[in-house]
């Protein structure tokens, strides 16, 4: 099975796209950044879901998305980027070992992805999603998609 689970910081207003990017644009953009667990597991939904709420979130500060859908809306774009296969991933590797130190967790992990998303607000006649591309990602460790 596969689910999904996105997370973002609750009181964090949207900030100045031209933040992320090398070379500013005219447009206002502003931008909010989330981050997304993909899971490949067997087993009880219900368990992986609290595991994701009890070490990945917190309840106080950030909002908590599950569902493939997007958490935000009244985005222009959003970038959603991750490591490659086979790159460094010290988030996802320390993510595992929590997990294969729990002594019955009622699930297994199959896959984690973990994804970046920044989604991008405001009024802009351009597509604008090429230059964050180059801004962000980083073609030798990155995949992406645009949404």
């Amino acid at each position: 099975m596969r689910e999904f689970f996105e997370i973002s910081d609750r009181y964090i207003e949207p900030a100045p796209a031209n933040s992320l990017l090398y070379e500013p644009v005219a447009d206002g953009l502003t931008f909010r950044h989330t981050r997304r667990y993909e899971f490949d597991f067997d087993g009880s939904e219900i368990a992986l879901t609290g595991f994701v709420r009890d070490t990945l979130y917190d309840d106080v500060s950030q909002a908590f998305h599950k569902g493939d859908d997007a958490a935000l809306s009244g985005f222009v774009f959003a970038l959603d980027y991750g490591m490659k296969p086979g790159a460094l991933d010290l988030e996802k590797e320390t993510v595992l070992e929590y997990y294969r130190g729990i002594s019955d967790p009622e699930f297994s992990i199959e896959k984690l992805e973990i994804r970046q998303r920044i989604y991008v607000f405001g009024e802009t006649e351009r597509d604008l999603s090429k230059r964050f591309i180059r801004d962000i990602c980083n073609g030798a460790v990155h995949n992406w998609k645009v949404i």
